[in-house]
C-alpha cells in the first residue's frame, strides 16, 4: 500500500509547492494557466534529466569498478581491520575475503536478484507515474480542488476552506524546510566526504546524499551505502573505514536529531519532539509514505482544531 501511494504523495507535494508560482506567473503574464503549468513541468523534467545525465554515469562507473575488483577490495578491508592475527591466532585475510565474496554471491543469487529486479521495475514505473500525476495535478489543480470540496457537506464547506487557507501556507513552509535539510545534507556531506575523508567525486556523492535525503528511510540508507562503497573502493583500509563510520554517524545525528526537528518544527510551528514522534509513528505504521505524511497529518489536525476553537470562541456551532 505504501509503495502505491508514494507517487501520488510526492506528486501532490511538488504540485503544492509549484501552484503559487504558477498563479503568480499567470497573473503577471496573462498567459493561460495550463500553458505555464506545461512549461514548468518541462523545466522540471529537463532539470531532472540533466542531473541524471551528469551524475548517474560516474556512480555507475564507481559501482562497476568496485564490483570488478570485489575480492581484492574485500581482502584489503580484512587485512586492514584484522591484520594477520586475532588474539594471537593466525588468520588468512585472503581466505576470509574469498569466503565473504562467495557468501555474498550466494546471497545475491536466485530470489534476491529477482526481488531486486522487481523493486527496480516497480521503481521505474513509479517514477513514470510520478510525472504523469504531476502533469495532471499542475494542469487541473482547480478542478481537483473543486472535486475535493464537493465531497464536503455544503454546510461545512466554508469551514473546510478556512482550514485549507490556514493549512496550505504551513505545509508549504514545512516542505520548504525539507529542501533546506537537503541543502544542509549536501553541504555537510561534501565537507565530510571531501575534506575529512578526501574521496574522489565528493561533490557528486554530496549532491546525491542531499537528493536522497528527500526520500524517507530508503534514501539516507542508500546514500550511506553508496558513500561507504566508494570509501572501500578508494582505500579499503581500517582507518578510512573507521573514519567513514564516524562521519556517517555524525551526519545522521546532526540531520535526524538536530537540524531536521528544529527546521521542520519551526517551519510547521510545532515542537521538534512532535516532529520526531510523527516520523517514527508514521514510518512504523505506513513505511516511507507514513514518514512523509506524519508531520502533515499532525499539521492538519492542528489547523482543524485551531479553526474549530476559533469558531467556538466566536459563538459558531
Amino acid at each position: 500500500m505504501s509503495r502505491i501511494l508514494l507517487p501520488f504523495v510526492t506528486a501532490g507535494i511538488v504540485a503544492l509547492l509549484c501552484v503559487p508560482l504558477i498563479e503568480w506567473m499567470s497573473g503577471r503574464t496573462r498567459c493561460p494557466r495550463w500553458i505555464i503549468s506545461c512549461v514548468l513541468l518541462l523545466v522540471l523534467m529537463a532539470g531532472t534529466a540533466l542531473l541524471g545525465w551528469v551524475f548517474v554515469p560516474p556512480m555507475i562507473r564507481d559501482v562497476m569498478t568496485l564490483g570488478g575488483d570485489l575480492p581484492g577490495t574485500t581482502q584489503r578491508l580484512f587485512q586492514g581491520l584484522l591484520g594477520n592475527r586475532i588474539l594471537n591466532v593466525p588468520v588468512d585475510p585472503t581466505r576470509l575475503a574469498n569466503e565473504a565474496v562467495e557468501r555474498l554471491r550466494s546471497w545475491a543469487g536466485g530470489d534476491t536478484l529477482l526481488a531486486l529486479g522487481a523493486f527496480g521495475v516497480a521503481g521505474f514505473f513509479g517514477f513514470i507515474l510520478f510525472w504523469v500525476l504531476l502533469a495532471y495535478f499542475l494542469v487541473d489543480t482547480r478542478r481537483i480542488a473543486g472535486g475535493l470540496l464537493w465531497l464536503v457537506p455544503p454546510s461545512r464547506r466554508s469551514i473546510a476552506l478556512r482550514i485549507w487557507n490556514d493549512l496550505a501556507p504551513t505545509l508549504r513552509r514545512y516542505f520548504g524546510g525539507l529542501a533546506v535539510i537537503a541543502i544542509y545534507t549536501s553541504c555537510a556531506a561534501y565537507f565530510g566526504l571531501g575534506w575529512f575523508l578526501g574521496l574522489h567525486h565528493a561533490l557528486f556523492l554530496a549532491l546525491l546524499s542531499g537528493i536522497l535525503e528527500l526520500v524517507p528511510v530508503v534514501g539516507p540508507l542508500a546514500a550511506a551505502v553508496i558513500a561507504g562503497l566508494a570509501t572501500i573502493a578508494q582505500s579499503g583500509t581500517a582507518s578510512h573505514v573507521f573514519a567513514y563510520v564516524v562521519y556517517a554517524v555524525a551526519l545522521r545525528v546532526s540531520v535526524d536529531q538536530l537540524v531536521g526537528p528544529i527546521v521542520l518544527g519551526r517551519a510547521g510551528r510545532v515542537q521538534p519532539v512532535l516532529v520526531m514522534f510523527c516520523f517514527l509513528v508514521g514510518g512504523v505504521l505506513f513505511g516511507a509514505t507514513g514518514v512523509i505524511l506524519g508531520v502533515p497529518v499532525a499539521l492538519t489536525v492542528k489547523s482543524i482544531l485551531a479553526v474549530r476553537y476559533e469558531g467556538l470562541a466566536a459563538g459558531e456551532g
